[in-house]
């Protein structure tokens, strides 16, 4: 079993966005990037994609659960701003599924990635969430705890 943690792909800047921010779309950068995502996620066989309820961290795995047959499901514990109790019910789920699949930003994983080492995740890659980048964490239900945590780089999507 693995928790796959995505950090959106590429959805142009913030600032030059004028809408509401939840609403703001990946670039076709960044469409490039999820569809380089599902191919690189897809032999996960992941059960559960859960995303942020924005725009651009949905069609992040849109493209992955299209192409395993998996609905993509709103969590708004995977939305900017994160408290403590979010983000542990989140881990605290993962535990109890099989491959799952979370979707978020910035902010977000960071707090995540803490919550993983607390509980005994280990890495050997600096813990960094670039755009499109992607954290895959091992967990082995038999020993009851998380393993090594690898990162899978930003596809270019160009």
């Amino acid at each position: 079993m693995s928790l796959l943690i995505v950090r959106h792909a590429h959805a142009g800047s913030r600032r030059e966005w004028t809408g509401d921010d939840r609403l703001r779309p990946l670039s076709d950068r960044g469409r490039k990037q999820a569809e380089s995502i599902a191919r690189t996620l897809a032999p996960y066989e992941p059960k559960r994609l859960l995303t942020s309820p924005t725009v651009r961290c949905r069609q992040t795995v849109e493209p992955l659960g299209a192409a395993i047959g998996v609905d993509v499901v709103d969590d708004d514990r995977l939305f900017e701003g994160p408290c403590r109790s979010d983000i542990t019910s989140l881990v605290d789920d993962a535990e109890r599924k099989r491959t799952i699949v979370l979707s978020s930003h910035g902010d977000v994983i960071p707090a995540l990635l803490a919550e993983l080492v607390e509980r005994g995740m280990t890495h050997e890659d600096e813990l960094v969430w670039q755009k499109a980048g992607t954290w895959v964490v091992d967990y082995d239900k038999a020993d009851g705890g998380w393993g090594c945590a690898t990162y899978l780089t930003p596809p270019r999507g160009r």
